[in-house]
């Protein structure tokens, strides 16, 4: 790669492919896109995503104001027009609102902006590739399936947030309207963690799980399995992917697989050994949300100070998604030479001693802005 474009750096997902271009002696040109009013600015918002990673501060010295396009895709014309970009080869585009709450800015940056970005490096002659972050979830899976890599979406399906259906309109538009973009997307699935560093970089979704134990109660049952990859490893395969031969236009999963998902008594099995405590076992139960929402008074008392009513809610959404029991295809990136993902129970214990000290309201925020 000549010149590498990183939407979304001071974020999770992006935040975690520099990481491996810092350590990993990768040698290319960086353009980074932050939100600042000014580049100086803007690259200490960098180097400050990257310290939740343990990258060293002489590895942070690399990085110059020189590297850093102040903008905004929730205001693409700020940007847009910067000659650097004439320069790109490479567009890794992992920027987003990724809230499951009712976000404003979802519909403006995920569809709106993305697409902008994307109409722009359609005009640049030299690029060779432009790899958009989506969500395995954006096809709206049925319950039960092992989904397979594919473009297409059901028709009229309904999307359990605002989020998903923007990631999946996003895709649409861009094959529609950007017919010569060299396009490739990437879909993970559920992102959770580092295999080093834990919840450190982000809890997002980790909550979740000591939720539900904390509960003893939840939308699942023990038996139904869950496709969780590490955002390292996610990282890695992005990396992988923008010097790759895949065909514009292809889907990829970056998941678990069916190998590789584990059920929910294995991440209950993995938790109670990193905690030091009984697994939760048999005590626990599958119920309704109508049944937790009958709980709702029990709640600061199981989880302390909290908005019931957002609790409630994420209960109802995450639920939602835990019920699916799906599991997504990972075969063509195995195919391509990546090798198979760590199981989260692998890497739980990282996340559980990363999460000490946090209430689960403190680590649910992110997914909530």
């Amino acid at each position: 790669m000549n010149t590498l474009f990183i939407t979304g750096v001071t974020g999770f997902l992006g935040g975690a492919v520099l990481e491996k271009i810092l350590t990993g002696n990768r040698t290319c040109n960086l353009l980074l896109l932050a939100r600042a009013a000014t580049p100086e600015e803007g690259l200490e918002r960098v180097k400050a995503n990257m310290r939740k990673f343990n990258i060293q501060e002489h590895e942070l010295n690399t990085l110059k104001t020189d590297n850093i396009l102040i903008g905004d895709l929730a205001d693409p014309d700020g940007f847009i027009q910067d000659p650097r970009l004439d320069k790109v080869t490479h567009v890794l585009n992992s920027a987003a609102v990724a809230s499951f709450g009712n976000n404003p800015l979802i519909w403006k940056v995920n569809v709106e902006g993305t697409l902008a970005l994307a109409r722009r490096m359609e005009q640049v002659a030299g690029l060779q590739r432009f790899l958009h972050v989506g969500t395995a979830m954006s096809c709206t899976p049925e319950q039960d399936a092992v989904v397979a890599e594919s473009a297409e979406f059901r028709e009229n399906a309904e999307h359990l947030v605002e989020y998903t259906r923007s990631k999946s309109t996003i895709e649409q538009l861009m094959r529609q309207e950007c017919p010569e973009l060299p396009l490739l997307i990437a879909r993970p699935s559920i992102v959770v963690g580092h295999t080093r560093h834990g919840c450190t970089p982000s809890s997002s979704i980790f909550w979740v799980f000591s939720m539900g134990l904390m509960l003893q109660k939840f939308m699942c049952s023990m038996e139904d399995k869950i496709d969780v990859v590490p955002v390292d490893y996610c990282a890695d395969a992005l990396l992988m992917l923008l010097s790759s031969d895949a065909n514009k236009g292809d889907v990829i999963h970056i998941s678990a697989g069916e190998e590789n998902s584990v059920r929910f008594a294995d991440i209950d099995n993995a938790m109670a050994k990193a905690l030091e405590k009984a697994p939760v076992g048999d005590k626990y139960a599958q119920v309704s949300y109508e049944t937790l929402v009958k709980m709702r008074r029990e709640l600061k008392d199981i989880f302390g100070p909290c908005n019931e009513r957002l609790m409630l809610k994420a209960m109802r959404l995450y639920g939602a998604f835990a019920t699916l029991n799906v599991r997504f295809s990972n075969d063509k990136l195995l195919s391509m030479g990546m090798p198979k993902p760590p199981r989260f129970t692998d890497y739980i214990a990282r996340c559980v001693q990363t999460t000490q000290g946090l209430t689960i309201p403190e680590q649910m925020a992110v997914d909530f802005k």
